[in-house]
């Protein structure tokens, strides 16, 4: 950031959509690398990744049972069963597979290559399991097999060929695209990465956060609250809400209403941030030290043109108060969010979390909360201020495609905010909803 002191442009509202493209305007993916395949998970594939071997690579068995010739089983039933004598077992992972010719069989475990000779296998539920006696319910063990196994199988049903067989390359062919760039590597993409032979994949690395909760009243939750003091919430809510949006989050805790204080802290944590967000003092209160402890974060010859944070007055109820810049060497990206807890995560919402998605590289599509429209259903008309877009918790109901009211307008309520699953918005135009209007909801999970 530059030695000059923060911008402060409150003598105009800016819209929501104008300071959100602001943020997306300045934030930049970041630049892939390459991880394992665990560190991998979260992250954004940069590249399309093709299959190098047919998966599965061989035919293999889908039961536990014999791999034999249908011609041998053809016509079989439990009162005249195919007699096939046992010639070994195949498991999973056989090397030297015995060949199966006629009026033979083989031992054969699910997921194991089906041998020369074979065309099908049999579940070992349609044997007599190698015993002698009735319908079997398993498989002796392989150590088990040479004692309590005569040697030879009754087979009480016929198989069509290929039956209970997995065909080479059933799940994907060689050369097929495995996936595409621009995947989000979850459980299932990364168990794929891992049959198909990759352990390492090139992806945008999930951004680092770090959250800073201001005010010298806030008290960590599981201390002792003193006169004046409450709890900090606000850096719990963003960190999780971080970690929700597929960023890596550390959170800071509360530092103390003093701008050196602040600033330290900051600059200390430049080095492990790809965003920083801070909540509280962004306002016009004697103790809102944010913007006085921002004037010279970072700032230094290694500094260009560009640095500096923009505290700006939004059109929106809660979160008028908001700012918004890079700091320190790295221009690393700030958001800061005002205080009170609703405001904070609307906030959030609305700015921080499509700045994180945008750093991951996700396309614009995924970047913003999806939105649906809905009928307002509710006792009363909600009121809202006159050139504001306002933003109320509310309780979506998809099969009825409605949405109700949670809690107050008031920006302190946070037990409504936790029995609340979307956003409704009202527009900037409009003073008065009445239940039965259609609102734009924003989705929150």
């Amino acid at each position: 950031m530059s030695s000059s002191a923060p911008q402060d442009t409150g003598h105009r509202l800016w819209s929501v959509d104008e300071h959100l493209a602001d943020v997306l305007a300045t934030v930049r993916p970041l630049e892939p690398i390459e991880l394992q395949l665990l560190d991998a998970q979260g992250c954004v594939l940069v590249e399309d990744v093709t299959v190098p071997v047919a998966l599965p690579p061989f035919d293999n068995s889908s039961m536990d049972g014999y791999a034999v010739r249908t011609a041998d089983v053809q016509g079989a039933s439990e009162e005249f069963p195919a007699v096939l004598a046992v010639i070994g077992d195949v498991a999973a992972g056989s090397g030297e597979l015995p060949t199966v010719g006629p009026g033979e069989a083989a031992r054969i475990m699910t997921g194991a290559p089906l041998p020369p000779g074979a065309e099908a296998v049999v579940p070992v539920e349609w044997t007599d399991g190698g015993t002698g006696g009735g319908a079997a319910a398993g498989m002796s063990p392989a150590s088990a097999a040479p004692e309590h196994a005569s040697g030879e199988v009754r087979v009480h049903r016929a198989a069509e060929a290929r039956a209970h067989v997995r065909a080479r390359g059933s799940d994907v062919q060689a050369g097929d695209l495995a996936l595409a760039a621009g995947t989000v590597l979850g459980p299932p993409q990364i168990a794929l990465l891992a049959a198909i032979g990759r352990g390492t994949v090139r992806v945008r690395p999930r951004p680092r956060v770090v959250v800073l909760s201001t005010g010298s009243e806030l008290v960590q939750p599981g201390e002792a609250l003193t006169a004046g003091t409450i709890y900090d919430s606000n850096s719990f809510a963003l960190a999780a809400a971080a970690r929700d949006a597929g960023a890596i989050a550390y959170r800071v805790g509360a530092v103390a209403d003093d701008a050196d204080t602040l600033r330290s802290t900051i600059e200390d944590q430049l080095i492990r941030a790809d965003l920083l967000v801070t909540t509280g003092g962004v306002s016009v209160g004697a103790y809102d030290v944010v913007k006085e402890a921002l004037s010279s974060v970072g700032s230094g010859d290694e500094d260009v043109d560009g640095s500096g944070i923009d505290f700006r007055k939004l059109a929106m109820q809660p979160g008028k108060p908001q700012g918004f810049g890079v700091i320190g060497p790295d221009h690393t990206p700030l958001l800061a969010l005002p205080g009170n807890p609703v405001s904070s995560y609307v906030s959030f919402e609305l700015f921080v979390r499509p700045a994180i998605r945008a750093l991951m590289g996700l396309p614009d599509s995924e970047v913003r909360r999806p939105s649906v429209r809905a009928v307002l259903k509710a006792d009363k008309a909600l009121g809202s201020p006159a050139g504001r877009r306002q933003f109320l918790r509310g309780a979506y109901d998809a099969e009825s495609g409605t949405v109700s009211p949670v809690g107050g307008s008031g920006s302190h309520l946070i037990a409504a905010l936790a029995h609340a699953d979307s956003l409704m918005v009202v527009p900037e135009d409009v003073t008065s909803v009445e239940p039965g209007t259609e609102l734009e909801v924003v989705l929150l999970s």
